[in-house]
């Protein structure tokens, strides 16, 4: 038995070993500060998030400004036992990432749904991706990128389910474990938002939900990387949803150079075959 417990934490140390080289090789955690770059310098793109702002930051300082009034210091109590000198901040981290989580259902559901589909798809469209934008949506001839999107064709964006949540509170009880636990749970968290990030894309590809899976599994690194990252953007108090709207950005940033190298190597194939 003892041999077989070496053995299987032999295997998976070695596969966390192989992601973590994957997931620093493919630099996708790059992609969520590529966004904000992105964002801040294209002002077409602001237009989605400046429709929704006032409401969104009004739900954003509202909610967490209720979830450190009600939850902080009880969390803070219990963790002085677990985490000792370093409750306050544990307690911090995790009444943030809970408060997060509220803001993003809340608002992903019922606020801005549309407006990060409109600003993943202006994103592709300034990377030339046209012919993809359009297997989503119809797309008008004049104007800025944001100006050019019309009516969608297909509807994106899976919303929060249950089975997110039972999962977000499953993993919850880790941040009770001294900075270890807490490093764990925004890894596990980013495991999940990365693929998420990618929803549109996955649907304007028109992939099955197998293909998907194959997609995910053969770039688990990056998209782990890339989840971290963004996850731990919009912990920040107050600028979570404006993370939202960067983190979009680079997502549609990383699809499209996918897009491209796709074609490139598509494009070599097809100069090899003719060539022999």
């Amino acid at each position: 038995m003892s041999d077989r417990v070496k053995q299987v934490a032999a295997e998976e140390a070695e596969r966390v070993k192989a992601m973590t080289v994957d997931a620093f090789q493919s630099r996708a955690y790059l992609y969520p500060f590529k966004g904000v770059f992105y964002f801040t310098t294209h002002k077409d793109l602001w237009r989605p998030l400046i429709s929704k702002l006032t409401p969104t930051l009004t739900l954003s300082v509202g909610i967490t400004t209720l979830m450190f009034l009600v939850a902080y210091v009880p969390q803070a109590a219990i963790m002085a036992f677990t985490s000792g000198p370093i409750a306050a901040i544990s307690a911090a981290l995790l009444t943030l990432s809970e408060s997060s989580t509220l803001i993003n259902l809340l608002a992903k559901t019922f606020l801005i749904e549309d407006a990060l589909v409109d600003t993943f798809d202006g994103t592709l469209l300034s990377q030339n991706c046209t012919n993809l934008v359009g297997e989503g949506r119809q797309i008008q001839g004049g104007g800025d990128n944001i100006a050019r999107l019309g009516k969608l064709v297909k509807k994106p964006f899976a919303k929060f389910t249950p089975n997110a949540i039972v999962r977000y509170l499953l993993y919850l009880p880790l941040n009770f474990i001294p900075v270890v636990g807490t490093v764990i749970f925004i890894i596990l968290q980013g495991k999940r938002a990365g693929p998420a990030a990618h929803t549109r894309y996955f649907q304007l590809k028109g992939w099955s939900k197998r293909e998907r899976e194959i997609h995910v599994e053969e770039f688990r690194g990056g998209y782990t990387s890339f989840g971290v990252t963004a996850f731990v953007l919009e912990m920040i108090p107050f600028a979570n949803l404006i993370f939202a709207f960067t983190n979009t950005v680079g997502a549609a940033l990383w699809a499209a150079d996918v897009e491209k190298k796709a074609t490139t190597s598509s494009r070599v194939r097809e100069l090899a075959q003719k060539a022999d």
